[in-house]
């Protein structure tokens, strides 16, 4: 068979080497460059077309040549081509049946990438990694009922890739395929492995395997044609599967916040062993009671006078607990804490001069998920059950609650007992509505960000005016947090909100101060608390 020099050219322009194979898929013409500089395809002829390609290569050859009718041509098919060497390359593959050499089929190979140690294992396109939450899902999956000794064999790692920036789409979902089949290949059972960000990766994976997985990540670039480097570390999961899992969603979410890094100076290994030092430090200090209660005063709006506290832990140098609060909440640590908090309370109001005191104590939601917060408390206060009439817990939203109706029957419990249930941030989060709806309660504290500008917003005015009136059609007292100035405190009260939080009335101290400042007094003598109304 001769080809003129310019069906040659045309031939050439579309693809690296041109074969027809037999009905038995032998070569019996080829033309054209090999795998790799200095191969020729001429070599191939009377030899299977499958052995210049891999094994999943040759099958899908066959499946193509055996599908193809006279006069049709092939879809694109991705193959595998041996370069002889120990290495592969990558190759679009098609096929054309001519009815005028029929039973024998053409085929054109156009190469891709440079070639590639065959230890890479090669993936199709559209086999993409799972992202931070498949991967976080197939992971607790996975972790679900090992033993303590198998997951002190396991570690977390992270691999950063760099070199991804500008590269097409096309290639770009090739090659983060194939990084999160290296990947999957690399973990401890052939799947934990995820994408978490454009150029972040996660896998889960025995704690010695001695894998150079920036290495390999250089490879799998180089598969692609692309100059790839990256930055691999790992930790330790420790004994425990559920803490492991918590610990691992915590320190990606916080490493992801807004799309990137909260701290670009920090790893994700290194965010993993800090939130797991972290947690046992907070269990410590829970255990051994570490951190003290500070007391904030609620105010009646109408006359100034104190009419209870809120306690508010202070972990260290008066710091607050916002952070430790929201990581206890995530890794299923806040329960304890939060019984903790209600104890040193329930010691306060039975300390001499504690006789006029009435405390509120925050309860995360997360608490209320079982009965164990609400029998605990219980069992507190049953030597001294007029305490209970001193008490009030407010249910924050910072955790929210899966089932109202089993956290409403709990609440009940309380609220026969004599303590008060308010909801805590109304206004803060989506599940406020939700709370006033589903819970029986007897006040709502507003959030903060609702009452800041109260005195110079026409529409916040109007929108905790209706609230206001939503709670006392319900016959909820109202309590509005963050006071800062007398013209708010003003506002709010001349819309019917009952009580009042903030620096106006007094900052949180060591020990509750019933007498506040001079000018925060009006219209009743200082020291006079009043009781819940």
């Amino acid at each position: 068979m001769t080809l003129t020099p310019r069906l040659l050219g045309l031939a050439f322009a579309a693809a690296d080497a041109l074969i027809e194979v037999d009905q038995q898929g032998v070569v019996r013409f080829a033309l054209g460059s090999g795998a790799v500089a200095g191969q020729q395809t001429a070599a191939w002829v009377g030899h299977p077309f499958s052995e210049r390609l891999s094994i999943n290569s040759a099958a899908a050859l066959q499946a193509l040549l055996d599908g193809l009718n006279p006069g049709q041509r092939s879809p694109a098919t991705e193959v595998l081509v041996d370069c002889g060497d120990g290495r592969m390359r990558r190759a679009t593959l098609r096929a054309f049946a001519l009815p005028d050499i029929a039973p024998a089929r053409s085929c054109a190979l156009s190469y891709e990438g440079e070639p590639f140690a065959v230890g890479v294992e090669p993936v199709q396109i559209g086999a993409a990694p799972p992202d931070a939450e498949g991967f976080l899902n197939h992971a607790r999956a996975s972790l679900s009922g090992g033993d303590a000794g198998a997951l002190q064999r396991l570690a977390l790692a992270f691999i950063d890739v760099n070199g991804l920036q500008g590269v097409d789409a096309t290639t770009l979902e090739r090659v983060h395929n194939r990084i999160g089949a290296t990947l999957s290949a690399a973990s401890h059972d052939g799947a934990s492995a995820g994408r978490l960000t454009p150029d972040r990766y996660a896998l889960i994976r025995k704690a010695d395997d001695q894998r150079d997985l920036a290495d390999e990540m250089r490879m799998a670039g180089q598969a692609e044609g692309l100059v790839l480097s990256a930055v691999a570390s790992q930790a330790s999961l420790g004994e425990d599967a559920a803490s492991a899992l918590r610990a691992m969603r915590f320190a990606i979410e916080g490493c992801l916040k807004e799309g990137g890094l909260e701290q670009p100076e920090l790893s994700f290994a290194d965010s993993l062993q800090r939130t797991l030092k972290d947690a046992d430090r907070f269990r410590s200090i829970v255990r051994d009671r570490e951190f003290a209660l500070y007391y904030q005063p609620i105010v009646d709006l109408k006359t100034r006078a104190v009419h209870h506290f809120e306690a508010l832990a202070r972990f260290g140098k008066g710091s607050g607990p916002a952070a430790a609060i929201r990581m206890a909440e995530e890794l299923a640590l806040i329960d304890g804490f939060d019984l903790v908090v209600a104890e040193k309370a329930v010691r306060r109001l039975r300390e001499p001069g504690g006789g006029l005191l009435k405390i509120a104590v925050n309860v995360s939601g997360a608490s209320l998920a079982s009965d164990a917060y609400v029998a605990a408390l219980m069992k507190m206060t049953a030597s001294a059950p007029e305490d209970r009439r001193r008490l009030m817990v407010e249910v924050t939203e910072t955790a929210a609650l899966a089932d109202l109706a089993a956290a409403d029957r709990r609440l009940g419990a309380l609220r026969k007992a004599g303590i008060k249930v308010c909801i805590d941030d109304f206004g803060a989060g989506s599940a406020s509505f939700d709370y006033l709806r589903g819970l029986s309660v007897d006040a709502v504290k507003i959030d903060g960000g609702l009452v800041r500008d109260i005195d110079i917003d026409a529409r916040t005015r109007t929108l905790v005016a209706h609230l206001v009136e939503l709670c006392g059609s319900l016959e909820l007292e109202t309590i509005a947090e963050m006071i800062e100035t007398d013209q708010v405190a003003d506002a709010l009260r001349d819309l019917g909100v009952t009580h009042g939080q903030g620096w106006l009335f007094g900052r949180a101290e060591a020990e509750p101060r019933t007498v506040l400042n001079a000018p925060a007094i009006r219209g009743r003598r200082q020291g006079v608390v009043e009781g819940w109304s």
